[in-house]
């Protein structure tokens, strides 16, 4: 925009001023705060997009499989545990005997069915709404539901389902053609907007729990901005971006399950959380692939 700043059209020389003050370039050549911000996320996004040009067509599918990570790992979970499980649904839960081996058993396959037509990218809409419903029967279930944390995280895990329904319908609307890509933008639209709200529910259930430090308050700045940034939508990949990072760091350091023994209490939280982080990750990286979506600052900004 500098370029169409200057004395073009009216023929007037960098040094013409007519009335003895300084030149219109002279006096619009210092950028305003807002500007020199502009200007370095810019060079920032350029460099990503460089340094990230060659993993960039291997996006989608690294986001849809973390995404459906933790899914597959606690499909897994159960069946291992299977004795286990059954005690706690019974004793704790008070579930009658025959309904804790039907919960569990529906519980597996839905899980393991839904996460490889993600995977594979096929029925999508089925097998989100699948997973959805595991969250919220395994919420009920295992009555968790009024866990603050396992509530926030079990938020961000559904906004990286609502962004995977959102990358089918971008990636089908090339294939219609008529009335019907209407409805399916719209929906995108509304979805994107959705899934990139709830993905920043778990950074907040970070900040609120654990033990306060520099190192955290520094992070947790960062990561705050970083999240606000993705809920307007303003260098939303950017942001996504940071906060993929902060969280692949957090999750390598806080829920390190493999240096526990096997036996250690702890060590199957750990590994829950551990994949839960991953599947919020996916979620980033989809968004970093699809970008926000018409309802952001973003995208305001290519209108305007």
């Amino acid at each position: 925009m500098a370029q169409i700043r200057g004395t073009a059209n009216y023929h007037l020389g960098p040094d013409h001023r007519p009335f003895g003050g300084p030149s219109h370039s002279a006096a619009t050549s210092d950028p305003s705060p807002l500007d020199a911000i502009r200007e370095q996320t810019n060079k920032i996004e350029d460099y990503l997009d460089r340094f990230g040009e060659p993993i960039k067509p291997y996006l989608p599918a690294i986001g849809r499989f973390l995404i459906v990570v933790t899914f597959l790992e606690d499909a897994l979970r159960i069946m291992t545990q299977w004795s286990d499980q059954l005690q706690y649904l019974r004793d704790y839960r008070h579930i009658p005997w025959g309904l804790t081996h039907l919960f569990l058993t529906l519980n597996v396959i839905a899980m393991s069915i839904c996460s490889v037509l993600v995977i594979s990218r096929r029925h999508s809409e089925y097998a989100v709404g699948g997973l959805l419903a595991v969250v919220v029967t395994q919420a009920l279930g295992y009555g968790l539901i009024f866990d603050l944390n396992f509530f926030l995280r079990n938020l961000s895990v559904m906004g990286g389902l609502l962004m995977v329904l959102s990358d089918s319908w971008h990636r089908k609307r090339f294939a219609f053609a008529g009335l019907p890509q209407l409805d399916e933008k719209d929906r995108k639209m509304y979805f994107q907007l959705a899934g990139r709200v709830l993905l920043i529910f778990l950074f907040i259930g970070f900040v609120f729990s654990g033990d306060w430090s520099i190192t955290r308050v520094v992070v947790s700045m960062l990561g705050f901005v970083a999240c606000v940034m993705v809920i307007v939508g303003f260098k939303a990949k950017w942001s996504a971006v940071l906060l993929v990072v902060i969280l692949s760091i957090f999750n390598l350091i806080i829920n390190n399950f493999w240096t526990l023994h096997p036996h250690h209490p702890h060590r199957d939280f750990a590994k829950y959380d551990f994949f839960q982080i991953l599947s919020i990750v996916g979620g980033l990286v989809l968004l970093v692939n699809m970008g926000p979506g018409q309802f952001s600052v973003d995208e305001k900004k290519k209108v305007y």
